[in-house]
């Protein structure tokens, strides 16, 4: 691994663009590959053992790209195909899941009450539960499957009344009444965290995960020696493995500059 080798991200669709753009934020230096699985989205109702092969594979296409850094900025990837994707592509590039830096940030505040909400394989899996459980007795962790919220994000629907109904209807549940801190299991949701807020009347912590992991791959650079210190600003790269509707469009939202999309197919 060099210094100058990308930054890989990758996602089931648009939501890794919330991981990217802040990487791109605290690491303008870093050239990033972004790859978005949009064939397959969402991957939230897939199988572990279908959300391991479609991650392995891009693992694999990242590593083809010399990137010295794969992040997977998915949580139902990271829940369920972490170490898979570690045993293929550890031995030549560090891994980051976007779960384990959000669980180090939340263990460190003050609050009892958490909850989560994301995808279906994301909840099922325990991951945010589990972690939080072992990094710091005593707190209580409650969670929620919010599966309409992935394909209302990809289908463009955000600030208008249909998301709104949505997004009431599933935070007036009772599995997450009272919650101190709600963390956004998946990382489309920062697109609607505004959205989210005002329900709350913002009295409660929401916690996405874009910063939180580029500090953590800021961390993670600096230990290995790997941060790039070039003076030029890096270059971005967007895969996706199916041209949707509203992807280049939610892009712009993220990066002021004009999203330049090229179709690669992993599974032909």
């Amino acid at each position: 691994m060099k210094k100058e080798q990308a930054i890989g991200v990758f996602d089931s669709g648009l939501g890794g663009l919330t991981v990217a753009k802040a990487i791109n934020q605290l690491l303008p230096n870093e050239d990033v590959v972004y790859f978005g699985d949009t064939a397959h989205l969402p991957y939230g109702d897939k199988s572990k053992q279908t959300i391991i092969q479609y991650s392995t594979a891009i693992a694999r296409f990242l590593l083809e790209n010399k990137c010295k850094v794969i992040v997977i900025a998915c949580n139902s990837a990271s829940s369920n195909a972490y170490d898979e994707v570690v045993e293929l592509a550890g031995s030549k590039s560090l891994i980051l899941n976007v779960i384990d830096p959000v669980v180090q940030y939340i263990v460190r505040t003050d609050y009892t009450n958490i909850g989560v909400i994301g995808t279906k394989s994301t909840i099922d899996s325990n991951s945010y539960q589990e972690k939080i459980h072992n990094a710091r007795k005593g707190l209580y962790v409650t969670s929620m499957a919010t599966p309409l919220l992935v394909p209302m994000i990809e289908e463009g629907f955000i600030y208008d009344d249909i998301s709104n109904a949505i997004i009431r209807n599933y935070l007036s549940r009772r599995e997450i009444a009272d919650v101190e801190s709600l963390i956004l299991g998946c990382t489309h949701y920062p697109i609607i965290k505004h959205q989210i807020n005002k329900f709350y009347n913002f009295d409660v912590d929401i916690v996405d995960s874009g910063k939180i992991v580029a500090g953590s791959l800021k961390d993670m650079l600096v230990k290995n020696n790997l941060l790039n210190e070039q003076a030029t600003p890096g270059k971005n790269t967007f895969y996706v493995s199916d041209f949707t509707r509203y992807f280049k469009q939610i892009s712009r939202m993220f990066f002021e500059e004009d999203i330049e999309l090229e179709l690669k197919n992993l599974w032909k």
